[in-house]
């Protein structure tokens, strides 16, 4: 029996429809402890996307920077009549908590432009999980799921990952709900200014000299154009290490997004 909860969520229609009307399964609020959570705006979907790991952002970000990638959905409801099925066929225990059956998700639902696989599931579990055998087993009924299905499904771990993306990731997305405690379209004009007069000097440099001419503290500047990159108002290829970022790497979103984005950050900072 599910619960009363999941019995609501349904009746929401949480894991249904797409893009921008994709609704999650599970959202970080639904949470009790958050812990490495991250709320991100997404520029496929024109939505926030609950992620509730930092190997789920990282996975988040490589299939968000990827051009055959055209939908995702994260957090997606797996059939619940189907996966009880295939627990009492495996004899293995489906996920419960409470005394109440649960709804099993996989990670990322994706939809590809990619002809040979049209479609495909991740779910981004940290190595050490995978020692976990009541892990292994919920593992195998989703595995089962999903090839009942004729749909390729695949584990990924943080070794999956390259470095880069993660060092960005650690870099950026603390800062991707902080407060915004400056002009956003005046920062934007101002940088644009500059990286356009510099295109070949590195960020870093950039930003230095920034801060010495207008008598900023020093790194007031990297802090401010990483605030604008978190938040997707400045754009870069996510392969390439922040660190060795060139103000020519660096490209304003699309101006029509803006208030979108804005839009998104408040929905973001009042939740």
């Amino acid at each position: 029996m599910l619960s009363k909860k999941q019995e609501k969520w349904l009746k929401e229609g949480r894991g249904q429809g797409e893009l921008a009307d994709y609704k999650p399964w599970i959202k970080i609020s639904d949470i009790s402890s958050s812990g490495r959570s991250h709320r991100v705006f997404g520029h496929k979907t024109r939505r926030t996307h609950h992620l509730l790991s930092d190997l789920e952002l990282a996975t988040f970000l490589v299939l968000e920077w990827s051009p055959t990638v055209l939908d995702i959905r994260e957090q997606f409801p797996l059939n619940y009549d189907d996966t009880l099925k295939i627990a009492e066929d495996k004899q293995i225990k489906h996920s419960s908590f409470g005394g109440n059956m649960n709804i099993m998700t996989s990670d990322f639902y994706v939809i590809s432009s990619n002809t040979h696989s049209s479609q495909f599931v991740l779910q981004a579990k940290y190595s050490t999980k995978l020692d976990d055998i009541r892990t292994i087993e919920k593992l195998e009924i989703e595995r089962h799921y999903w090839q009942s299905k004729g749909i390729p499904w695949q584990i990924i771990t943080e070794k999956d990952i390259p470095i880069v993306i993660q060092n960005n990731t650690k870099w950026l997305y603390p800062e991707s709900n902080s407060q915004v405690t400056f002009n956003i379209e005046e920062k934007l004009d101002f940088y644009i200014d500059q990286f356009s007069r510099s295109p070949s000097k590195s960020l870093i440099d950039l930003c230095k000299e920034v801060d010495r001419v207008y008598f900023s503290e020093l790194g007031a500047s990297l802090n401010e154009i990483r605030k604008l990159l978190a938040l997707r108002f400045f754009t870069f290829d996510i392969f390439i290490d922040f660190r060795r970022l060139k103000c020519s790497d660096i490209h304003i979103s699309n101006s029509n997004d803006y208030s979108l984005i804005t839009e998104e950050i408040r929905y973001v900072s009042n939740q």
